[in-house]
């Protein structure tokens, strides 16, 4: 997570987007090699703003690759992207202080309360007191926290863990949340509240990209796209790319490309 830190003295002038863009993702024939390994071929696709956009794949297909060139880790050895409409090479410090990014593993600090972690993140996003204190209220509120203000995260199931990491990765408000595998673990029915919150969120004009090895929240994305060694194999809406192969489920739909249509 760390790498995903701004340099927070410049958060004023990064923190800058266009108010109304099309597309909140766009990549343009990305590419990412190491050494002799292409671990991402010319990857394109354009997500429009406001969507829930799922990328799947299996372990070693290139997802988290292509992501850390979008989110601006790491620069592609060809091609191009816009998150934001910020150039994923040029304005990659810019696109880090206006993104949201949550880990599988949350990245939350153990031995604080679920009031300092708020605090704690907050002002790593540059946010002043008062606007700590006020998003830390709202956000108690959206993501159903209320009464475990005090409580130690160590204490926390997984499901209030997981909603109070969303909280921690949306304080400072960005217009693009980056979710890597944040349901892995957790039970049933908090899953099923966390995508309730999602879709609130996407509702409210926040573009969000989802990692996910569950078939049935993959569906729940208006888009996704199927990765495999690298390469970009179905994009589009989860029903249209069932209709299209003709198959009856979209987990079938990624065991044929996972297995070269055998």
């Amino acid at each position: 997570m760390n790498g995903l830190m701004p340099d927070y003295n410049r958060r004023n002038k990064d923190a800058e987007v266009s108010p109304a863009i099309e597309y909140a993702i766009e990549a343009h024939a990305l590419g990412k090699n190491f050494g002799s390994v292409q671990a991402v071929r010319e990857v394109s696709f354009q997500v429009p703003a406001g969507s829930i956009f799922g990328l799947l794949g299996p372990n070693g297909s290139g997802k988290s690759t292509t992501i850390r060139m979008l989110c601006g880790l790491m620069r592609p050895s060809t091609g191009n992207g816009r998150v934001l409409g910020l150039d994923i090479i040029t304005r990659s410090e810019a696109i880090k202080a206006s993104i949201g990014y949550m880990s599988q593993k949350f990245s939350l600090y153990e031995d604080l309360t679920v009031t300092e972690n708020l605090h704690f993140f907050g002002s790593i996003y540059g946010l002043s007191k008062p606007e700590i204190a006020r998003r830390g209220q709202e956000l108690s509120r959206e993501m159903k926290l209320e009464g475990r203000d005090n409580q130690l995260v160590s204490t926390l199931s997984g499901g209030w863990k997981q909603r109070l990491a969303l909280a921690c990765a949306f304080i400072h408000q960005p217009r693009l949340l980056v979710l890597d595998e944040p349901t892995a673990g957790v039970d049933p029915v908090s899953r099923r509240l966390f995508w309730i919150l999602l879709d609130e969120l996407a509702a409210g004009g926040v573009t969000i990209l989802v990692t996910t090895h569950y078939m049935d929240e993959a569906q729940h994305c208006h888009l996704v796209a199927l990765m495999n060694r690298g390469r970009l194999h179905a994009f589009g809406p989860p029903r249209q790319l069932i209709a299209e192969e003709g198959l009856d489920s979209l987990e079938d739909v990624f065991i044929k490309m996972a297995t070269g249509g055998e």
